[in-house]
């Protein structure tokens, strides 16, 4: 018997932002379909625009599973995760111990099919940069909804985020804000007319 998907399946319990308070709860589930969506369409915009030559697919999935270690090690608040470098460096040995311990929940002729989810393979690099690029745009979209919503908690986290984000140096990245961010802002209403 294998526990791997059914850990898996524990990601929709694990809530995100928990130091802040939100008008919406996001788990890491919603989280990594949102990073993937956003991966996806980096890839899209980077082989359309930017004859860039990145398996989107590949990169979808790599982000569907960036956040998996949290069903074991929770959502680590970014202020305590990046609070110093010893810090930041037994969170890391922590991720990486998860990892290990959700590959080996898998038979063993699957383990090399979802090691890549937790071991970086070279070939990944790029794709790698790509998801964790989503991934920083999705916490500004959540700084941009928490603040459309009135919240005032998640307005210094909105300006830390587009500077984040405006610093990122990939073609894709700023080609998404300028087209797509935006509509993030707009109601249901302005959506549709």
């Amino acid at each position: 018997m294998s526990n791997f998907f059914a850990m898996v399946n524990r990601m929709k319990l694990i809530d995100r932002w928990a130091l802040m308070r939100n008008t919406s709860k996001e788990n890491i589930a919603e989280h990594s379909h949102n990073v993937a969506v956003i991966a996806h369409a980096l890839c899209t915009i980077g082989n359309k625009k930017f004859s860039k030559s990145y398996d989107a697919e590949r990169c979808a999935v790599l982000a569907l599973y960036h956040d998996l270690t949290e069903v074991i090690t929770g959502d680590m608040p970014t202020p305590v995760k990046y609070y110093n470098s010893e810090i930041q460096g037994v969170y890391k040995d922590i991720e990486k111990a998860a990892g290990e311990r959700l590959l080996a929940m898998l038979p063993d002729e699957f383990k090399e099919d979802y090691q890549p989810f937790f071991i970086h393979k070279k070939e990944d690099k790029e794709l790698w940069k790509i998801v964790k690029a989503a991934d920083k745009i999705d916490a500004l979209i959540k700084c941009i909804e928490e603040c459309r919503m009135g919240n005032k908690e998640f307005e210094t986290a909105r300006e830390k985020q587009i500077k984040i984000v405006d610093e990122i140096d990939m073609d894709e990245v700023r080609y998404f804000t300028k087209e797509f961010l935006p509509a993030y802002s707009l109601t249901l209403d302005e959506h549709t007319k």
